[in-house]
């Protein structure tokens, strides 16, 4: 039995994920103290969030693009969120701004995928493989 992973699925579970992790660790992070848990706010644990984020994403997306439509349009939406959303760690000054413009860059990446995927009747390339 062939193992199918739905790569779009997954990736939008891990930005979801992202999402939620984003929208409650500055909830979380002023009870950390009191509940004397510390690997949230440390910057390993961050990273191995931000590369499983990129390299599911980055799969889903690539994926789509290879196999179905052809368009650079949700690889390059996701690039830049997540480019922005680096940013972000570097700089803290508009942190919510930058955060709520990677959330949109790469939610518009998963849209445009889906939707061109949708549109896909065939392909239009030699390189296609199915």
């Amino acid at each position: 039995m062939k193992l199918h992973i739905n790569w779009e699925a997954l990736g939008i579970s891990a930005a979801l994920i992202c999402a939620i992790h984003c929208a409650l660790f500055p909830l979380l992070i002023s009870s950390l103290p009191l509940l004397g848990i510390s690997f949230l706010s440390n910057i390993y644990f961050e990273a191995a969030l931000l590369l499983t984020a990129i390299l599911i994403g980055g799969t889903s997306l690539w994926h789509g693009y290879r196999r179905h439509h052809h368009r650079i349009t949700p690889l390059l939406s996701f690039s830049a969120g997540m480019g922005v959303f680096i940013l972000n760690h570097i700089v803290n000054q508009y942190a919510y701004f930058l955060v709520i413009l990677s959330t949109v860059l790469i939610t518009l990446a998963y849209f445009l995928n889906w939707q061109y995927c949708r549109q896909a009747k065939h392909c239009h390339a030699a390189d296609c493989n199915h």
